[in-house]
């Protein structure tokens, strides 16, 4: 069974696919934090702003086998021109994510996109792999098409992913977890301004910010 936090249509934000036109599938639980926030303070990744927990989010629900989810996304899929792409989130995707729906999206003929905090090992058949590594845990995948840090984290700063074999290096500056949306981010501001930096004296990587919340799209 694969449980499903929300699944939307929209424009992906970050990083090397921004822009794209995606559907988002985001699977319910992580396994660096429960997303719950007396869990937060303990937490490995305790900056985290995605609500992940349970299945009651829009087009969510539990899916008893690859073919009923696949379908489902599909669904969500406009009938029109442009390359079928899913994007595989969550909380950590590769807790559900196996080959059986990775198989079932490809037959649904979409491109397949995963985004990771990097922990668990990834199936094969995967089109697209974003790696984000948070604070302290360890990372698996030595391989990505594109490595995002949050940034700044002082247990994942860049230096320790020199040895990352990706296509893409971005740095996403951090925000204020729990800011209430619309109001001005004085700790996002700092970060942009100190991944900005960081990009110019380091130029093998690239800012990225996120354009969905700043055009106001989910």
């Amino acid at each position: 069974m694969y449980r499903v936090k929300e699944a939307f249509y929209t424009l992906q934000g970050e990083g090397a696919q921004a822009g794209r036109a995606a559907v988002f599938c985001r699977f319910s639980k992580c396994n660096l934090w429960t997303g719950r926030e007396k869990d937060r303070a303990g937490s490995v990744c305790d900056f985290c702003d995605t609500d992940f927990v349970g299945t009651d989010g829009q087009n969510g629900g539990r899916f008893e086998t690859a073919a009923l989810l696949a379908a489902h996304i599909r669904n969500l899929w406009p009938d029109q021109p442009g390359a079928p792409y899913v994007v595989c989130t969550g909380g950590e995707p590769l807790l559900q994510l196996d080959k059986a729906l990775i198989d079932a999206f490809h037959d649904s003929g979409f491109e397949v996109g995963v985004e990771t905090n990097g922990t668990l090992p990834a199936p094969p058949g995967i089109d697209w792999l974003c790696v984000s590594p948070k604070a302290d845990a360890p990372v698996v995948i030595d391989q990505c098409d594109e490595l995002k840090l949050v940034y700044p984290q002082p247990l994942a700063m860049p230096e320790r992913f020199t040895d990352m074999n990706a296509r893409h290096f971005f740095l996403s500056p951090m925000a204020s977890p729990t800011l209430v949306e619309g109001d001005s981010d004085p700790v996002k501001q700092s970060n942009t301004r100190k991944a900005t930096d960081y990009c110019l004296a380091n130029p093998r990587w690239r800012l990225t910010l996120q354009m969905h919340k700043i055009i106001g799209i989910d």
